[in-house]
C-alpha cells in the first residue's frame, strides 16, 4: 500500500492557485542574484551547472541563457533586473506538467521500462515514488538499480522505485551526473537493457538526456541546463518549479494532477 494516496486531481485553475500560494511557482524564494550567478557560471563553462549535458560553446552568452529561461521558466526577461525577486510562471509549470503527463501516459500504454531518480530526496521523493507506483500498476517495468552501484563516495539506493544517492548514512542532495552514469554503466555491465524513459531532476536527468534516453526533467529557476536541454531536444520536457519548498506535501496536488493526466486513455 503506497503511503501517498492522492485525492482527486485539482482543476488547472486550482492547481495554479496552489502553486502560487505555496511558492512552487509565482514569486519564488530563489533570488534574482542567485539565478543570474548560475546563468553566468553555466555560460562561462562551469560544468557543475551543465548537469550532465554537453553544452559545448553553444551557450557562451549569459543573455542567451536568460532568454531561454524567460521563455521556458518565466523568470523576469529584463537583463537590467539584477537583484530582488524573480519568478516562475505557473502557466508554464502547468503546461509542462501536461506535456510530462503525456510522456508518462505513453509509457504506461506501451508498458515501457522506466527509471525514476531524484537529486532532491528531501522534497521530491514522494512525487517520484507516486509516479513510479502508478506506472508499475499500469504494467511498466520500473528499473531496479543493481546492488553495489557506487559513486561520488556513496551508493545509489532506491526507495519506492526511486533512485537516490546515499552517502554517510544520509540521502544526498546532489546536482552531479555521476550517479546516473554509474547506474547506466552497471545496467550495461549486468546485461540489462537501459531505460526507455527517465523521470528525474538535476544531473540524473541531464546525463540521461545527453545519452539519448527520453527524459522528463524537473528544474528550478536557478538550474538552467535542463531548460537548455529541452530547447535543444535533449530532454522531452522540463517542468519549471521551486524544487525545495517548505513542506514536501505541498507537491501533492501537483502530483495528483500529473497522475490524472498520465492515466491511459485520458488523452
Amino acid at each position: 500500500m503506497p503511503i501517498f494516496a492522492p485525492a482527486a486531481a485539482p482543476a488547472r485553475s486550482e492547481l495554479i492557485e496552489h502553486l502560487v500560494r505555496t511558492r512552487i511557482a509565482g514569486d519564488v524564494a530563489t533570488p534574482r542574484e542567485n539565478n543570474l550567478s548560475h546563468y553566468r557560471k553555466l555560460a562561462n563553462g562551469d560544468r557543475h551547472y551543465w548537469l550532465g549535458l554537453e553544452l559545448g560553446d553553444r551557450w557562451r552568452d549569459e543573455q542567451d541563457v536568460l532568454a531561454v529561461m524567460a521563455e521556458r521558466c518565466g523568470v523576469v526577461d529584463d537583463p537590467d533586473h539584477r537583484s530582488g525577486q524573480d519568478t516562475i510562471d505557473p502557466e508554464l509549470t502547468v503546461g509542462a506538467l501536461d506535456r510530462a503527463a503525456a510522456e508518462l501516459r505513453k509509457a504506461a500504454e506501451a508498458r515501457l521500462r522506466v527509471l525514476f531518480a531524484t537529486g532532491h530526496p528531501g522534497a521530491l521523493l514522494d512525487m517520484h515514488g507516486a509516479l513510479a507506483q502508478s506506472l508499475h500498476d499500469a504494467g511498466c517495468d520500473i528499473v531496479r538499480v543493481p546492488l553495489g552501484t557506487y559513486t561520488d563516495q556513496g551508493v545509489v539506493v532506491q526507495f519506492g522505485g526511486v533512485a537516490v544517492h546515499e552517502r554517510a548514512a544520509s540521502l544526498w542532495h546532489t546536482h552531479s551526473p555521476d550517479p546516473m552514469a554509474a547506474v547506466l554503466d552497471e545496467l550495461r555491465r549486468t546485461g540489462q537493457a537501459p531505460p526507455d524513459l527517465v523521470v528525474a531532476d538535476h544531473g540524473w536527468a541531464g546525463y540521461a538526456g545527453e545519452q539519448g534516453i527520453d527524459t522528463v526533467g524537473f528544474a528550478d529557476c536557478n538550474d538552467p541546463a535542463l531548460f537548455l536541454g529541452e530547447a535543444e531536444d535533449s530532454l522531452e520536457v522540463t517542468v519549471p518549479l521551486d524544487d525545495h519548498v517548505a513542506d514536501p506535501r505541498f507537491y501533492e496536488p501537483m502530483t495528483a494532477y500529473l497522475l490524472a493526466g498520465a492515466r491511459p486513455g485520458t488523452a
